[in-house]
């Protein structure tokens, strides 16, 4: 049984079977999404964020092997290093990474996997993946939505990563059953930016109404999870008229160097932060804090109807 793969921390452990709120947190941005020691620094920030809460964080990885729900602060470093092979992992990278008992950062996909094998219900992460620009000659599309559509955990998010095609990954998304919904805004996200022009499926205004929410989609039979696009605080957000050129310039580069797969959202992502300062850096740390912390008032609203 897969469960035999998972270690869930002890402290993680107690807080679930005594009903104290518990929320995933994933790891690539860790491994590979922001550089040493940001990576550590906002890593113990953020698990201090749901400390803070009253909520018990279960940060996820893969450690030789071992699939964790809930980090040491050993581990969590281990993660960080820049001196580590890690590896990136998604749904399809679990059991090879298991078999050869290999290390590496969880995407949300894998991340989701962890928390419903633990029966943890909400996750928190900076942005999701989606269908990338181009997506419909290339097929590069993150398995994160797939996981969506098949896994019942609840996502709280800034929105699809900027670098995407956002209209295209809505589209998937639909295909896949997820409803989006977005906290305080009728439009969703676009990461860096507060609005878009692509509505969402329901706009929710407080943590009891997205708790409630989530409850009934994890009743529904056969359900898989959902997406809360929760905007970035205004005077972090970027306009989306002046980011777009950016992502576009990030794009051509990536096409000109031959970047696909796996490699391009750490890609693309990078050519962001070394071309136009540490302005794009602060509104990602912000947006990870910021949705751990909804995350937070959501676990917390959710652990009172249960």
């Amino acid at each position: 049984m897969v469960n035999n793969f998972l270690d869930i921390h002890p402290d993680v452990n107690t807080a679930l079977s005594s009903g104290i709120p518990v929320v995933a947190l994933e790891s690539t941005v860790i491994s590979h999404g922001l550089p040493y020691p940001d990576n550590i620094e906002t890593a113990l920030q953020l698990e201090k964020i749901l400390l803070d809460e009253g909520v018990q964080p279960a940060t996820t990885g893969i450690i030789n092997g071992r699939l964790k729900a809930g980090l040491s602060r050993k581990e969590l470093e281990l993660l960080a290093s820049p001196e580590q092979p890690l590896h990136k992992v998604s749904r399809r990278d679990m059991a090879g990474l298991i078999s050869q008992e290999l290390s590496g950062g969880t995407t949300v996909a894998a991340t989701m996997m962890i928390a419903a094998m633990a029966d943890i219900p909400i996750m928190a992460t900076g942005g999701i993946g989606g269908v990338h620009k181009h997506g419909e000659q290339t097929l590069d599309i993150s398995a994160d939505l797939t996981e969506l559509g098949r896994t019942p955990v609840a996502v709280v998010c800034g929105g699809p990563k900027a670098i995407l095609d956002l209209p295209k990954t809505l589209e998937y998304l639909e295909t896949q059953g997820v409803p989006v919904i977005g906290f305080g805004t009728d439009t969703l996200p676009a990461f860096y930016s507060r609005e878009s022009d692509l509505p969402v499926d329901f706009r929710i205004n407080s943590a009891e109404q997205a708790a409630r929410l989530i409850e009934c989609q994890l009743e529904l039979p056969n359900s898989g999870g959902l997406l809360i696009c929760n905007p970035l605080p205004e005077e972090q957000a970027l306009p989306w008229e002046e980011i777009s050129p950016k992502i576009d310039d990030a794009v051509f580069h990536a096409k000109k160097q031959g970047i696909h797969g796996k490699a391009l959202t750490p890609f693309l992502l990078q050519h962001l932060y070394q071309h136009h300062g540490d302005q794009l850096l602060k509104a990602n740390l912000t947006l990870l804090k910021h949705n751990t912390q909804l995350a937070a008032m959501i676990a917390r609203n959710f652990n009172h109807t249960h």
